[in-house]
């Protein structure tokens, strides 16, 4: 049965909800449930932050997993509150817990505490003993039994051993006749990406502390992502069903992106950033988030880079303009900052917007919608051709050793991004100012705001060619 992450809050699916202390191999169980790499697997503790749902299924019943940070009992910063707030919200909506600990080492009083608040939240609970990795290890697990709870399990995250005994478990919890999670085959995306059932999938992208998270939230209407004026809070890609008019959008939360250079080798934000790449990806439309009261700066261009260099249709989000109101010369001056730093993609839209207070926010969504229209927009061949008729009567390609490059035939060969291969005499005389040219009538006849068009010059079969030629020849 196909698996996959659960986007939103709201689930008819039973929730079963993944908790712990910090570092007992609770994302890697989820991981193994879930039957994917979803959730930042590390041998540190504090690398899951946010909650992290998946659909699977257990024996044909469907299910909703959930991934937390690791519970502390005596928080002592606001990543420790926060995370133990998320916790408090899974274990809200759980219908089961799996309680999980290091079946190697004797209890912990916080496994303790932790044990005795599961029992007074009325929820069902199963005892996980995570890395026992072969049955010559169960030994070690036995003072695990002093925590009081009867219905346990032994399990190895890290090589699977253990979970059909798990599952065994699970299954009595999970009501019959609910229909079983699906999702599409790779190779069985939708015809028209635009009637894709699964939802308009939008990866929000920029620097630390820009306010993704808050982003996000406010779409969704609680607090379901952790926010703080800290760098580095969000460490997954997260996604989050949001519906408007109609409308699913699939918002995919991402790490802030620093400079490489700052960014540790083997360190968790290297890899938080490598999910935040895949996130831009496998999404449809990508949206910068920037923070206009920090400033447009450097990074923010390179970042755009990722969604660009990936053909991705583009918003860009000036966040926090609240901050700047009724200051109209620091407004001026962000916006021609901006245009200095995005000057390579003067067709990406430009939405003011507040993630605290939600203004712009409905616009935002528009533009998003847009600039995915556009993205998947496909132009006939005669009117493609018409155009280039009249682009070679007013602005001729350039001369090859004295004499005219001649292009014969021009026809839209893909969508998303719009994509033109135009088959001429000399493809290596055309010049990138050429190129460039070319995209910008293509644009402005078209209407392709918000999505990049690529153009491809090729040389012309010397046999059998039969298509006309815009410029006669």
């Amino acid at each position: 049965m196909p698996k996959r992450q659960y986007p939103g809050k709201a689930t008819d699916y039973p929730v079963v909800a993944i908790l712990g202390r910090p570092n007992v191999g609770k994302s890697a169980l989820f991981n193994r449930l879930a039957g994917r790499q979803l959730s930042i697997v590390e041998d540190q503790p504090g690398i899951t932050r946010d909650r992290i749902y998946a659909d699977a299924d257990v024996f044909g019943r469907p299910v909703t997993y959930v991934d937390m940070g690791g519970w502390e009992i005596r928080p002592e910063g606001p990543i420790e509150i926060g995370i133990n707030q998320q916790c408090q919200a899974a274990i809200a909506e759980a219908t089961l817990i799996l309680f999980v600990v290091d079946g190697r080492v004797p209890p912990t009083s916080g496994d303790v505490e932790t044990a005795d608040l599961l029992r007074r939240s009325g929820v069902p609970l199963i005892l996980v003993i995570n890395k026992l990795d072969s049955p010559h290890q169960d030994a070690e697990a036995a003072d695990i039994f002093s925590l009081g709870i009867d219905n346990w399990v032994m399990v190895s995250a890290l090589h699977g051993r253990g979970f059909t005994d798990l599952e065994d478990k699970i299954h009595p919890w999970l009501p019959k006749g609910l229909p079983a999670p699906t999702a599409p085959a790779p190779d069985e995306a939708p015809l028209n990406p635009l009637d894709d059932p699964h939802g308009l999938r939008v990866a929000v992208i920029g620097r630390p502390n820009a306010g993704k998270s808050s982003l996000i939230n406010h779409l969704l209407g609680e607090d379901r992502l952790l926010t703080l004026d800290i760098p580095g809070t969000t460490r997954d890609a997260i996604d989050t069903l949001v519906t408007r008019n109609d409308r699913q959008f699939i918002f995919v939360d991402t790490a802030g992106i620093r400079r490489k250079s700052r960014v540790p080798t083997r360190s968790p934000e290297r890899m938080a950033v490598s999910s935040a790449v895949r996130a831009v990806e496998n999404a449809k439309v990508v949206v910068l988030l920037l923070d206009a009261d920090q400033g447009v700066a450097e990074q923010d261009a390179r970042i755009l880079g990722l969604a660009t260099d990936r053909g991705k249709a583009l918003v860009i989000a000036l966040n926090k303009w609240d901050l700047l109101k009724g200051d109209a010369a620091r407004q001026r001056e962000v916006h021609r900052r901006l245009r200095d730093i995005i000057s390579y993609v003067p067709w990406a839209k430009v939405v003011n917007v507040s993630a605290l207070k939600g203004t712009g926010i409905n616009q935002l969504l528009t533009e998003i919608e847009r600039a995915f229209a556009t993205h998947c927009q496909r132009v006939s061949t005669s009117r493609v051709n018409e155009l280039f008729a009249d682009i070679v009567a007013h602005h001729p390609p350039p001369l090859r050793k004295g004499r005219p490059v001649k292009l014969y035939f021009a026809t839209q060969v893909s969508i998303c991004p719009p994509t033109f291969v135009v088959q001429c005499s000399y493809p290596e005389a055309i010049h990138f100012s050429y190129e460039r040219y070319v995209q910008n009538r293509l644009r402005e006849t078209f209407g392709f705001e918000g999505t990049p068009v690529r153009v491809f010059f090729r040389q012309r079969a010397r046999k059998g060619n039969k298509g006309e030629s815009p410029t006669g020849g």
